[in-house]
């Protein structure tokens, strides 16, 4: 039986205007686990480590997993099977790499593929969005608009994510831990070495390892007294406002095509290994909570499994049109004439430095 109809109601302007999972987790040595989360760089009155914010009531938030990083975790399951099949496979080879497009950190906007034989494809593609079609990026870069892209240095070309997953755990307890490293033997006492005359000596012994080197309160995790949780969100209302052009028949095959996509990554479980000292499951002792959230605020159970959504999108992508796979090579001329601002694209200064950071999916 087709389903290509069973989530039509999602896409007219009187659905729902998201739909929400949140998913209890914990770290596989149980709910007391310690857990390491993502550390971040000092920056704009950061001090770097761990991105912990308090409350007014004492209490607080880590973040454990960044939307960007949650991201970069979902959108490379298009590279694999069953999900292959649902997207254009895009590869730009790079000396002796293959990176697909998928793991590019600005997926459609990065540089990797706009110094590559696709720029002028990507170009036009994404002109057509600022022009209210979104067909031909669709048939090029579909998970650029489930996952969100800018083309900051380029058309400016905009689109929001459908998919925002964060991962934070609440009422966290900051720990500590130390370490000392010891040497095979004892170089310079044995005479195998000359003692160190001046630091930087000393530092390169350190750094080879040949004498003792402490390392003491470095960061040693966190227990979530108040729990793990995976919060996240589909915007239904992002996906009803993608069109192709005027023609409502191909309006509708498009959000269809975007649908399936976004249902297939939101029911993914992006859980599992984030990092050492950080590996997360579905917490069974606590309940999920999946549900549509309509305009009015009303919240309705929702039930689709990842099964449904394989089944809806592979439907909804032979609907629509899955765009030709592609094997391109990185032009490094092309890299040398965007650096300098030649042709049509131009450098942005800060500007584009900001837009680095905040267009990535990189946490």
């Amino acid at each position: 039986m087709s389903s290509l109809k069973n989530y039509d109601a999602f896409l007219e302007h009187s659905g729902p205007a998201a739909i929400v999972l949140k998913q209890p987790l914990m770290p596989v040595e149980g709910e007391d686990g310690v857990l390491f989360p993502a550390t971040y760089a000092s920056g704009d009155g950061f001090d770097g480590g761990y991105n912990i914010d308090t409350d007014a009531s004492g209490g607080n938030v880590c973040l454990i997993d960044s939307v960007g990083s949650q991201a970069n975790r979902i959108e490379p399951i298009f590279g694999q099977d069953p999900y292959a099949k649902l997207v254009p496979q895009i590869v730009v080879t790079a000396g002796e790499k293959h990176v697909s497009i998928l793991e590019a950190g600005h997926r459609a906007g990065d540089a990797l593929v706009r110094c590559s034989s696709l720029h002028a494809d990507l170009q036009a593609g994404f002109r057509a969005v600022l022009k209210g079609d979104a067909s031909p990026l669709a048939k090029l870069a579909p998970t650029s608009l489930v996952f969100g892209v800018w083309d900051s240095r380029d058309t400016q070309a905009k689109l929001p994510r459908v998919i925002a997953s964060t991962i934070r755990a609440y009422n966290v307890r900051k720990l500590r831990r130390s370490a000392q490293f010891n040497p095979a033997t004892e170089y310079v006492n044995d005479l195998l070495l000359d003692e160190p005359v001046d630091k930087a000596t000393k530092d390169a012994y350190s750094e080879r390892g040949f004498i003792h080197v402490p390392a003491t309160a470095t960061h040693g995790g966190v227990i979530a007294d108040g729990g793990v949780v995976r919060t996240a969100t589909l915007g239904l209302a992002a996906i009803r406002l993608l069109n192709a052009g005027n023609d409502a028949e191909k309006t509708l095959a498009l959000r269809r095509y975007i649908l399936g996509l976004s249902l297939v990554a939101f029911t993914s479980n992006p859980s599992g290994y984030l990092r050492q000292g950080c590996i997360l499951v579905v917490n069974p002792n606590k309940p999920a909570e999946f549900v549509e959230v309509y305009p009015s605020g009303e919240r309705r159970h929702c039930e689709i499994t990842h099964q449904n959504a394989i089944d809806f999108a592979t439907e909804a992508a032979a609907a629509f049109g899955v765009g030709e796979s592609r094997t391109v090579p990185f032009d490094r001329e092309k890299a040398k004439a965007d650096v300098k601002g030649e042709g049509d694209t131009k450098t942005k200064g800060k500007k584009g430095k900001k837009a680095a950071a905040e267009g990535a999916g990189n946490e």
